[in-house]
């Protein structure tokens, strides 16, 4: 069973890749995808990460509020 982690206030140059390298820190990346702009393909600082369940709160703990790339990252559940 997987869950969808929510990564707010993300720097506008992080790629999909980036986001899935420091989450694979902690635990396996199932998948990773920033959100972009259809018009421009420009990022829109946000993303998701789908990871184990039993990891979840794990990466949430280790990564909401820490500063990646001079912002400081909010990290939560998705919500549907």
């Amino acid at each position: 069973m997987t869950k969808t982690l929510y990564f707010g206030n993300l720097a506008w140059a992080v790629t999909s890749e980036d986001l899935q390298n420091v989450v694979s820190q902690y635990c396996e990346v199932i998948s990773a995808r920033v959100a972009t702009d259809r018009e421009t393909g420009r990022s829109r600082g946000f993303g998701f990460v789908e990871v184990p369940a039993d990891k979840a709160q794990e990466v949430i703990d280790a990564l909401n509020g820490a500063e990646w790339a001079g912002r400081a990252l909010t990290v939560n559940e998705a919500k549907p």
